[in-house]
């Protein structure tokens, strides 16, 4: 049977997998050991959400107000692919864990994902409306979006070393190690 969507019964996208509720649980008690409780918040006086790791780089991602539509569109889709790949390239499993914040859960395929025409993103890197979190199965690296802050937190040292390099090329950082720069 094909996985279905809990809200509009669509299929899951290719690689998309839910975790189960025992998983989701064990999932966020991974989150809350590496990152710290989660703080939402909708003012700077909240932020940062997570206890950020060292080594981390947290990335501004306001949107400039010169940004055309399409140029925000394609920015998104620059963070979501090079996630990917520099995922793709440090983990010994292409399986990562997705947390999606008061959403289910899910175990991705990037594989998969990446390989099928089309993919479409069922929860984004690009935090486009909740705190979104993908991180390897240990929870050693990943990445973390805030909604509010917009900003995205990269973890651990490989992706430091891929990740964070490159998106530092072209985003502006806030901070490294949770301080403020």
């Amino acid at each position: 049977m094909t996985p279905r969507t809990y809200d509009h019964g669509e299929p899951l996208p290719p690689g998309w997998d839910f975790l189960d509720r025992e998983q989701l649980d064990e999932a966020w008690s991974r989150f809350r050991a590496a990152l710290g409780e989660l703080r939402p918040g909708l003012h700077a006086d909240d932020w940062p959400a997570i206890t950020e790791p060292a080594p981390s780089v947290t990335f501004d991602l306001r949107l400039d107000a010169t940004l055309v539509p399409a140029m925000w569109a394609a920015r998104m889709e620059a963070i979501n692919a090079e996630t990917v790949r520099c995922l793709l390239g440090i983990a010994d499993t292409p399986e990562v864990v997705v947390l999606d914040w008061q959403h289910p859960g899910y175990r991705l395929d990037l594989s998969e994902h990446a390989s099928a025409p089309d993919a479409v993103w069922r929860v984004p890197v690009y935090p486009d409306g909740d705190y979104y979190t993908f991180v390897l199965p240990d929870f050693s690296e990943g990445t973390f979006g805030h909604p509010w802050e917009q900003s995205l937190c990269v973890f651990g040292p490989r992706l430091v070393g891929t990740l964070a390099v490159t998106l530092s090329t072209w985003l502006p950082v806030l901070r490294v190690d949770g301080r403020t720069q």
